[in-house]
């Protein structure tokens, strides 16, 4: 009896213990903490974790992947440009380093190699960008001619080289009525001269027109100097002599020869070129305000874009393209010109000089190939192991009519370290022709440039052909010496020294300008067979 009640006592204690422990656990379970689960199901969340970070992975590696856009080019593996250690982002072919740059934020730091020929992603036309150059991105409306389809290019080659292009027909792009009034610009304005190169280089302009212009086929066609169907000696001489541009208007760099310089040793060895980064140039150009909407629009629509600046110095300032007009001793007067040329040496020496290699000055007549001219620029300095910024050049075509010079028809340049010297001695009366008024302004800068030590450069190829030409492309082609007893051509006689090749000789295959290109339609006609056409074939 006693054992028993015992047990039972016993047996009610562990129950009740039993009870008060559920009641615990029940309790702690409603604050929030669970019971340890099963060791089977433990794993199975586990396993379910790992997967689900291992998914987001994955998805997170692959939307890098598009972000970056990056994938090996297809084909043998080498890029547009033939190298082979490079990548493909969007459109543009870069090497891996540059990619590596682009990611680090410092996509403006190109090597040797390296060459971003656009950013078509980004858009220059900025809020910001169009509050310091509202007209950054401007070009006149393309006018259609009504005759449509059965309109010819060749009607635009009739008209006078000396008119205004009003006489010019719809299709011409040459009109002042297609540009409008002049837009206002302050007495201390001071252009953006990069907005023709920016919009080469976006290809676009603020509208989504592209820019440049797109040409005719039919400017591919032989045509005269008066849209004759017949007797185009200019394309003849670029066909005869194999003159091509060294590179694309937008390209950032430069392959140079080193050895193709008149004069150096014939030791027999040929070196290879070399891809350097493209010098800075900014190309100056006197004009009058008539000029603007056929010569100048021309230019701005043709090669002015490789010149990485680009100012046209008129009687007329004009923002949109850029043009501006300086105060100078004297008239405004062909006979003038040297009072001209020094202010815009002056101007240009006092706002851009820091900001470009060299700077190349000419007419509104002019034809330049650009990206010829960086070329032969930067294997000239790579040539001597110089620097522009610190080395004086005088470079154009040589001239001696009894003190030598460089033709100013045919275009000069100067190196910044030239033109910082120029302007520091500019105001010398006796030796730098301070007051003096002519129109001889080449003849007057390199007497001055000779009093300071700094002389011309023969630009001259390896075989003696000349790079910068005072004619038009046709007339070096077919120039002769006059016959024994004959009229004197003064051409000859400044080329005594020298002497002048004949034919095909005549230009050098990487020439770099052609003067008395008077027409818009002519400056069409060569950008379109130089850039545009398909020479070998014609």
């Amino acid at each position: 009896m006693h054992r028993r009640t015992a047990t039972s006592a016993s047996s009610s204690k562990v129950s009740a213990s039993r009870e008060r422990r559920a009641k615990r656990v029940n309790k702690l379970n409603n604050g929030g903490i669970k019971k340890q689960g099963h060791p089977k199901q433990y794993s199975g969340k586990r396993i379910l974790f790992l997967a689900s970070g291992l998914l987001i992975v994955c998805l997170l590696l692959i939307w890098v992947g598009a972000m970056y856009h990056v994938t090996r080019n297809s084909g043998d593996g080498k890029s547009e440009g033939g190298n082979e250690d490079s990548w493909k982002i969007g459109k543009v072919s870069l090497p891996k380093n540059a990619i590596r740059r682009m990611r680090n934020g410092k996509s403006k730091y190109l090597s040797a190699n390296e060459d971003i020929k656009s950013e078509p992603d980004q858009n220059p036309y900025s809020l910001t960008a169009l509050k310091k150059n509202p007209y950054l991105g401007w070009q006149p409306p393309l006018t259609h001619s009504p005759l449509g389809s059965s309109f010819s290019w060749r009607t635009c080659f009739k008209a006078d080289p000396k008119s205004d292009g009003s006489d010019q027909p719809a299709g011409c792009n040459e009109n002042p009525a297609e540009m409008g009034s002049n837009p206002p610009v302050a007495k201390d304005w001071v252009p953006d001269v990069t907005m023709v190169r920016t919009m080469m280089m976006h290809g676009k302009d603020i509208n989504g027109n592209p820019f440049p212009p797109p040409l005719s086929k039919e400017l591919c066609e032989g045509i005269g100097v008066r849209g004759e169907k017949r007797g185009d000696t200019n394309k003849e001489c670029l066909i005869e002599s194999v003159i091509r541009p060294t590179g694309a208007l937008n390209s950032t760099t430069v392959t140079i020869s080193p050895s193709n310089h008149y004069g150096q040793p014939e030791n027999g060895i040929i070196q290879d070129p070399i891809i350097v980064p493209a010098p800075k140039l900014m190309c100056l150009v006197y004009t009058m305000a008539d000029a603007h909407a056929n010569r100048i629009r021309a230019m701005q629509q043709t090669w002015a874009g490789g010149c990485d600046g680009f100012l046209a110095f008129s009687t007329e300032s004009d923002p949109r393209l850029p043009a501006i007009s300086l105060e100078h001793e004297g008239p405004e007067a062909y006979e003038n010109m040297w009072q001209k040329v020094r202010s815009i040496w002056k101007f240009v020496g006092t706002h851009y000089i820091d900001d470009y290699d060299w700077f190349f000055i000419g007419g509104d007549d002019l034809f330049v190939l650009p990206h010829n001219l960086k070329t032969y620029l930067a294997s000239l300095a790579h040539k001597d192991g110089t620097n522009p910024k610190t080395k004086e050049y005088f470079v154009g075509r040589r001239f001696n009519g009894g003190s030598y010079f460089n033709s100013g028809g045919a275009g000069y340049t100067l190196s910044r370290a030239t033109l910082r010297k120029f302007v520091a001695n500019m105001e010398d009366a006796q030796h730098c022709a301070a007051k003096q008024r002519t129109s001889m302004e080449d003849v007057m800068i390199a007497r001055c440039l000779t009093h300071l030590g700094i002389h011309f450069t023969d630009t001259r190829d390896a075989r003696g052909r000349e790079r910068f030409h005072p004619f038009a492309p046709g007339s070096h082609l077919h120039w002769t010496p006059p016959k024994p007893g004959g009229e004197r051509d003064w051409y000859e006689d400044y080329n005594k020294e020298w002497g002048i090749l004949e034919g095909k000789d005549c230009c050098a295959p990487d020439s770099v300008s052609f003067h008395y290109i008077k027409k818009a339609s002519m400056v069409r006609h060569m950008q379109a067979l130089l850039y545009s056409c398909d020479l070998e074939d014609q």
